[in-house]
């Protein structure tokens, strides 16, 4: 995708919504904005722009509503327990075929590919989710590659991630895949992102 013109990147965010799936990429995007790419906007938005309720309790106010994150470039869409309840909700998912119609790159986190394959976005496609919901990845739609090892996958305009923190590698690889490498690289040392669990 090329970056000579400014990219304005949205976070959806839902009641029940995973916190980490959110902040992470949000960490990320919004470092590389601030420290490096001055004409990107990175905003959350609901769909009627009230605050939320994550999946552990964390309340969140997002900049927008579902009208005011139009023209986005780049949609990020989290995992979490919301997402169940979103799968089967046919309006939303009306939406969700509405905005990949005119956003060039969407991506999820985590159990947020539930949703991506209940609208057919990943019909076809390699994809991940979160380890606890690959099974119902496949369940979904039977014609989803579904890969079971990957951090994130990325398929052009359609990138998955697995579970959680595996949302900060793909924001990591957003950036790259936007600026470059070394612009990624910043970030991961700004944001001290060297993970050797202790555990």
């Amino acid at each position: 995708m090329s970056t000579e013109k400014p990219i304005r990147i949205g976070l959806f965010v839902f009641d029940g919504c995973e916190e980490l799936d959110v902040v992470g990429p949000y960490d990320v995007l919004a470092s590389w904005a601030h420290h490096g790419r001055s004409d990107t906007e990175v905003l959350t938005f609901s769909s009627d722009g009230l605050a939320v309720r994550c999946a552990k309790g964390l309340g969140l106010v997002p900049d927008t509503d579902a009208e005011g994150a139009q023209n986005l470039h780049v949609l990020v869409y989290p995992g979490g327990q919301g997402t169940r309840v979103l799968m089967r909700d046919e309006e939303h998912l009306a939406w969700v075929r509405q905005m990949r119609a005119r956003t060039p790159l969407v991506a999820s986190v985590c159990t947020g590919a539930l949703v991506l394959a209940a609208a057919g976005l990943l019909a076809g496609r390699p994809a991940t989710t979160h380890w606890a919901s690959l099974d119902l990845l496949a369940e979904i739609d039977p014609s989803v590659q579904v890969d079971r090892a990957a951090r994130f996958v990325d398929d052009g305009d359609v990138v998955t991630s697995a579970g959680v923190s595996a949302g900060i590698d793909m924001a990591l690889h957003l950036v790259a895949r936007l600026d470059s490498v070394e612009a990624a690289r910043a970030v991961r040392r700004g944001i001290q992102y060297d993970p050797h669990p202790p555990v």
